[in-house]
């Protein structure tokens, strides 16, 4: 008998939070408050995701986002 082998194609998991650059006026507040560092600030100031599978969803970033720049893509 013949072995089966199934191949599951890995789907890296996207990040859970969104930042609208365009609405964002780099005031830094996400970056401050976050509790598990998952963002970064880029050469202009700006929040960058830089360890979102470190992100646990506990809403302090979009809630304090004075431009509401941050969502979540998690259900």
């Amino acid at each position: 008998m013949a072995e089966e082998t199934t191949t599951k194609k890995y789907r890296p998991r996207p990040d859970p939070i969104v930042i609208y650059r365009k609405w964002c006026k780099a005031c830094g507040i996400c970056i401050e408050l976050c509790p598990q560092k998952v963002f970064d600030a880029d050469r202009d100031g700006y929040p960058v995701v830089a360890r979102g599978l470190d992100c646990t969803q506990c809403s302090i970033c979009w809630v304090h986002c004075p431009d509401f720049a941050i969502v979540s893509t998690e259900k």
